[in-house]
């Protein structure tokens, strides 16, 4: 294997499952592989609002002069998106060395694609001379091959169901799971404002250092500016962050509690917070691309994210029409998603997506057309998201919207050649 995507088909096929949680193996391959944080580590679980938890430590820290490691999962377009030092996506090279080492350590430890591709990229991570690493946690917590790295602060975001064939049936199960991240008297913020007791509990139980939303840190604003208060620390006049969404204030008050949490390793000035919001940027999360008709695109793909997605969608003021373009797994609770949004969409347009998890556009379709109350409006299939995309730009007004939402792989694939122009009836491909 002498190439990145040598390494990625080979890991695609070395497990006979895609997902088998357990640290056993993992911890295993990372002993024989010294793997070691020498900096401090910050690790960010949760349902919804991981990704944009984690580039507004980054954009904060760097503005603040530290030397950043990010690792995040799933990519939109392209693998090295996984990794970011210093604000920046790692070449493909950097990755292959490390991919070599997780290789020469597991002997017969079989991993499944996702263990190896994590060990490559904290090896990676852990020899670049970081001053923090921010991990965002894959699939729960607990039993994450994540979790077998020690955190100086855990952060936990909004919880909700996903992901219950593995997690659990409520949210009490998934909070639990979730818990799994927290260590014995390191601090761990929970910024969901209603967390399940069971997160509350587990704290409890192995005396972390527990910062609730609502208790220990909160948030007010109004519609120019927003204000913060913590432990002994408060900022005021702040302008919104970059990333869009009402949510996203819950996410940045996390972040800040993360921050006075960890205030005399990892100091921190108000203008570097100012700053730092200010200039995040994440590709996918309510992203709104300039031109006409407008464009919106966003990674939601559980009930809870696409009904955040559906109060932006409001926010937005009035459009003629609305048009969505929509891909998903198949073992997502599409009919709660699809409800959330279908009075906001005058048209659909159901994707293929390239992966055997994803359920097909026919079936989208008609697990919409079964939506009981639906509004009759026209609903197309497409082989892929930038055909769909491309039939939206073709029957949309430039006073109209088009949203693109569900899946990375929805998002990604009308990212992969670029963001296409709005100011023209046709897409190149």
């Amino acid at each position: 294997m002498r190439t990145l995507q040598d390494w990625l088909a080979y890991c695609e096929q070395l497990h006979p499952k895609a997902i088998e949680l357990g640290l056993d193996r993992v911890k295993a391959v990372a002993e024989r592989m010294n793997l070691r944080f020498a900096c401090p580590v910050i690790t960010v679980a949760g349902t919804n609002g991981k990704g944009s938890t984690c580039a507004m430590l980054e954009a904060i820290l760097q503005q603040a002069g530290y030397r950043t490691g990010v690792y995040t999962s799933p990519h939109l377009v392209h693998f090295e998106e996984r990794c970011r030092i210093h604000g920046e996506a790692v070449a493909a090279p950097g990755l292959v060395a490390n991919f070599e080492r997780v290789e020469q350590a597991r002997g017969e430890i079989s991993l499944t694609y996702f263990e190896f591709t994590t060990l490559a990229i904290l090896s990676l991570m852990a020899t670049s001379d970081l001053d923090v690493a921010i991990l965002e946690v894959g699939l729960g917590g607990r039993l994450d091959a994540v979790n077998i790295i020690d955190t100086d602060c855990a952060i936990i975001t909004s919880i909700d169901l996903d992901h219950t064939e593995l997690l659990g049936p409520d949210r009490e199960s998934i909070g639990y799971e979730k818990a799994g991240i927290m260590r014995t008297g390191k601090p761990v913020i929970v910024s969901d404002p209603m967390p399940p007791q069971s997160v509350i509990d587990r704290a409890t139980e192995i005396d972390a250092q527990l910062w609730r939303f609502g208790r220990d840190f909160n948030f007010s604003g109004d519609r120019q500016q927003w204000a913060w208060a913590g432990r002994g620390r408060r900022y005021s006049g702040m302008a919104y962050p970059a990333l869009r969404g009402a949510n996203q204030l819950v996410n940045a008050s996390g972040v800040l509690a993360a921050l006075e949490a960890l205030r005399e390793r990892v100091p921190v000035t108000a203008q570097a917070v100012r700053n730092g919001l200010a200039l995040v940027e994440l590709p996918g999360r309510f992203q709104i691309v300039p031109g006409q008709p407008a464009l919106v695109l966003d990674v939601s793909h559980n009930p809870h994210s696409v009904a955040a997605l559906a109060v932006n969608l409001d926010a937005m003021g009035y459009f003629p029409t609305t048009h969505a373009v929509f891909g998903a797994m198949s073992d997502k609770d599409l009919v709660p998603m699809l409800a959330r949004v279908a009075g906001l969409v005058d048209r659909w347009y159901f994707t293929d997506l390239p992966t055997p998890r994803a359920a097909s556009a026919e079936a989208l379709r008609a697990g919409w057309q079964a939506l009981p109350g639906r509004r009759d409006v026209p609903a197309s299939v497409h082989p892929t998201p930038l055909a769909a995309l491309r039939a939206a730009i073709e029957a949309a007004d430039p006073a109209d919207r088009i949203i693109v939402f569900g899946s990375f792989y929805t998002v990604g694939g009308v990212l992969q050649d670029g963001i296409p122009r709005l100011d023209a009836k046709h897409v190149n491909a």
